[in-house]
């Protein structure tokens, strides 16, 4: 077969999703929070930013690492971060989740699932956002990817990247 022409296997519908890395510039996004409120990437400017993705409000791991995170909250924002979670849920369902776990921080509604593709991590299988996390720098780059997350653990290594500890 020639070089150029696409063999059986290739599907030009589907599009290969890839996350950005370590020291690009972080896809800018635009998505509703918890409460509503329209939300950018460069709102964050001038702040280091913890984005995690995650697969499902109100499901066991997912809860264990929002938690997680709820618990460290504080001392990540002593780090200078701030901390978003993404999920293809409706603010609806992230506002029961929100109130039920008592979460500090915002959660945004990817219901066009836009911002998962941006940041390469929708699992097209299940529609929903693999569990990833991003760490983005206080000018909009990527410092660190998380693409192996166990959600008891991952917390404390946010903050040990945060201290420049990983």
């Amino acid at each position: 077969m020639p070089i150029n022409q696409p063999n059986k296997h290739d599907t030009p519908a589907m599009e290969t999703l890839t996350a950005p890395q370590p020291g690009t510039a972080a896809p800018d996004f635009t998505a509703q929070t918890t409460t509503g409120k329209t939300v950018h990437l460069g709102d964050f400017h001038g702040k280091k930013l913890v984005l995690y993705f995650y697969p499902k409000d109100d499901t066991p791991g997912c809860t264990v690492e929002a938690c997680g995170l709820r618990d460290e909250y504080q001392k990540i924002r002593e780090q200078g971060a701030e901390v978003l979670g993404v999920s293809v849920d409706s603010t609806a369902s992230h506002q029961k989740f929100t109130e039920k776990y008592h979460l500090p921080f915002p959660l945004l509604a990817d219901t066009d699932k836009s911002v998962s593709k941006a940041y390469g991590v929708l699992n097209e299988k299940s529609n929903t956002s693999r569990r990833v996390t991003f760490l983005i720098d206080e000018h909009g780059k990527i410092l660190k990817t998380f693409q192996t997350v166990k959600p008891d653990q991952h917390p404390q290594e946010i903050l040990d990247a945060l201290k420049g500890k990983l």
